[in-house]
């Protein structure tokens, strides 16, 4: 039974040694065919292309390397940041803007409270005279006060 099971652990072994060989061929095809149609190089795209798992593609230590330096090439290199006096006087540049907004929105907002309260008061006069007009005394559910 010995031999039996080697035998059989030998034949699973060179099988999983040819699909691994077999995802690992499949993945470079896809690195080619991607740089070749101009694609962006990522983890995604190979395994999407290749049909292989992130899990493959992570854990193959060659594969993982060059699709890493095919990222960061494909890459664009940031804009450098603008010196500290222009960040500096854009900070207060905006601070100045949102401090002219916030009083601006609160006086906006008071005229409104303002309008409200008059409507309010003018409502309450509207219905004191249709209630002596109509000579009955309105229950005070028929009178809303100002809110």
């Amino acid at each position: 039974m010995t031999d039996a099971r080697t035998k059989r652990t030998q034949t699973l072994a060179a099988a999983a040694k040819a699909k691994s060989q077999a995802k690992t061929k499949a993945a470079e095809q896809a690195i080619r065919a991607l740089i070749k149609r101009g694609e962006p190089i990522t983890f995604q795209a190979v395994q999407r292309e290749a049909n292989v798992s992130h899990a493959f593609l992570y854990g193959h230590p060659d594969l993982r390397g060059r699709i890493e330096h095919l990222r960061a090439q494909a890459r664009p290199i940031p804009a450098p940041a603008p010196p500290a006096d222009e960040q500096t006087t854009l900070v207060l540049a905006l601070t100045s803007q949102i401090a002219r907004l916030k009083k601006q929105h609160r006086e906006e907002t008071q005229a409104l409270r303002d309008a409200l309260e008059r409507a309010h008061g003018e409502n309450l006069d509207l219905r004191r005279e249709l209630a002596r007009r109509s000579g009955s005394i309105p229950s005070p559910s028929q009178v809303i006060g100002p809110c």
